[in-house]
């Protein structure tokens, strides 16, 4: 194995983790986006307003996309099995 591999699978390893995390960060940025507005309108500043629906939103979105998550993880897995069995 020479470093163009390694590389190349470091890059893989990369964008399969921004594959699978970035639509939970962008649910829950934007979620906190909303009730950040909601806060400044309404002048209330209570840390579980904003804790609470966060949390919720982000435990809904991982149960909706885990088998999104699972395939792009196995994929990855696979590729890393296929390469150790043939020897790099």
């Amino acid at each position: 194995m020479n470093e163009m591999e390694v590389l190349e699978i470091s890059r893989e390893a990369i964008f399969t983790l921004l594959k699978v995390v970035t639509p939970i960060l962008l649910i829950a940025l934007f979620v906190g986006l909303i009730i950040g507005i909601f806060q400044a309108l309404t002048q209330i500043q209570e840390m579980t307003l904003a804790f609470v629906p966060k949390i919720l939103c982000v435990f809904i979105m991982l149960i909706v996309l885990f088998p999104f998550m699972l395939n792009q993880m196995q994929m990855l897995s696979d590729m890393l099995f296929d390469k150790i069995v043939s020897g790099g």
